[in-house]
């Protein structure tokens, strides 16, 4: 499942993020997800999101 759908996502999820200063490499970064920080329903990059270590990202892969 891609990440560009906000109810798709939810605190405890395990997903795979781009982080800003990845987004040219899109280099992935694993976590479990804290925060939901975008508002729209829907996002083509990505939703944003605060993984539980502090990184903050849009994700691009859910993998629970």
């Amino acid at each position: 499942m891609n990440g560009t759908n906000r109810s798709d996502i939810q605190a405890g999820l395990e997903v795979q993020i781009v982080l800003k200063k990845d987004q040219r490499t899109g280099n992935l970064t694993r976590g479990v997800v804290k925060d939901i920080l975008t508002k729209s329903p829907t996002h083509p990059h990505g939703i944003k999101v605060r993984l539980e270590s502090g990184d903050v990202g849009r994700v691009k892969e859910i993998l629970d």
